[in-house]
């Protein structure tokens, strides 16, 4: 159903562990809406979310006609059991190309949320970050976690403040003294490893754009297999990288890039295996989102794409077709890194900046995968770029 909820349901099954700080391979982003979303099946409102593996505290569903109210929705919603950030973006450092990434996620555990022990773990907060540097073999990562609260982290539930540690996201309204161009809002990113640090403004002056049916998205088959989801591609960037060891020298960048938030009470359809997924800002001002989530067979169980062009929404039925496949030397597993991705008359080449763009995420969340920043062409000529997130390839997405 959706992209991320895997990855946190094996968070909340860890609530017990995942209280610390590390510095690993970690992360997952992308997934979203649904195959026609004005023609999605209706259903009896569901009353709650109960899942089997976590038998404690009901969890909010989504409910289609729910109405998204801004800055309130940009913030968290800790009913739900899982709800990410999940920022991305290509950067000029230097003359480089560099892919960046970078995702908070909340996960509600089957703790009791009126456990009177302060060390309940009743919220997990989770945050990845990932650089792939052009002419580099493999991705720069790093992963921190812990409970909510304690001064060490937290999600505001008021608009986009979070906070892990020193790492942090927060959206505020206008421009950042010396900012460049004339954004309405803006999102600060903070992150760093002992590998690599990035202080990123992403500036937007465009309203969220909201997937699915207003906000809506399916994710499946099953009316319940559905997320709250928005999107905001054609961020510019600016900012300040350091690459390499602390103590080296951060350096001015810029860019482009796309944030997604997301939320949601139900995993993914039992059938399901795993996902293709991309978020692509294309030269024209133009950005697209595709998905499809694959079967035991590689069949399509559920598939959706979006344009956004000036304002204007159009959906589309896409068709992923493999072009190339680079296999890991870790894992074993062959990721289709090379896509031609059809969408009614066009069709777009997807280019990996890097084929080992890798992430093993099995030390926290039990899961191997593959996310990169990729061009986009189109008889060609590269028209634009964005991110590609491959998830099953390397097992059964296990819950």
């Amino acid at each position: 159903m959706k992209r991320r909820e895997w990855l946190i349901g094996a968070l909340c099954s860890q609530a017990g562990v995942l209280t610390g700080l590390s510095t690993a391979i970690a992360k997952s982003p992308a997934e979203q809406q649904s195959v026609d979303a004005g023609l999605a099946p209706k259903s009896a409102t569901p009353l709650a979310v109960r899942s089997s593996a976590h038998p404690g505290p009901a969890y909010a569903p989504v409910v289609a006609g729910h109405q998204l109210h801004f800055p309130r929705d940009h913030g968290a919603h800790p009913d739900f059991r899982t709800e990410w950030w999940y920022a991305t973006g290509w950067l000029q450092a230097g003359g480089i190309d560099v892919g960046m990434q970078i995702t908070f996620f909340r996960a509600r555990t089957g703790h009791a949320p009126d456990n009177p022990s302060q060390f309940a773990p009743k919220q997990l907060i989770l945050a990845h970050a990932a650089l792939a540097i052009a002419g580099e073999p493999r991705l720069r990562h790093g992963q921190r976690s812990a409970r909510a609260g304690f001064g060490l982290a937290q999600a505001s539930v008021s608009d986009t403040e979070l906070r892990l540690f020193d790492w942090s996201l927060e959206r505020r309204d206008g421009m950042p003294e010396g900012g460049i161009g004339t954004g309405a809002e803006h999102y600060l990113a903070i992150a760093g490893t002992e590998d690599f640090a990035l202080e990123l403004v992403l500036h937007t002056d465009r309203p969220p754009v909201l997937q699915g049916v207003q906000g809506h998205s399916r994710k499946g088959p099953m009316p319940a297999q559905a997320s709250n989801y928005y999107s905001r591609p054609q961020l510019r960037i600016e900012g300040k990288l350091r690459i390499g060891k602390a103590g080296n020298a951060m350096q001015p960048v810029r860019g482009s890039g796309w944030l997604d938030h997301e939320w949601s009470s139900e995993l993914l359809d039992p059938r399901a295996t795993g996902w293709d997924w991309v978020g692509l800002n294309l030269d024209d001002g133009s950005a697209l989102m595709a998905f499809r989530i694959r079967d035991g067979s590689g069949g399509d169980l559920w598939k959706h794409a979006r344009w956004i062009e000036q304002g204007k929404l159009r959906d589309a039925i896409p068709r992923f077709t493999v072009l190339r496949a680079w296999r890991s030397l870790r894992s074993g597993a062959s990721y289709p890194v090379v896509m031609r991705l059809t969408l009614d008359s066009r069709e777009l080449e997807l280019q990996p900046l890097l084929d080992d763009q890798e992430l093993d995420t099995r030390a926290s969340t039990g899961t191997v995968y593959w996310e990169g920043a990729v061009r986009v062409l189109e008889n060609g000529r590269q028209i634009g770029r964005g991110y590609l997130e491959l998830t099953g390839y390397a097992g059964r997405i296990s819950l």
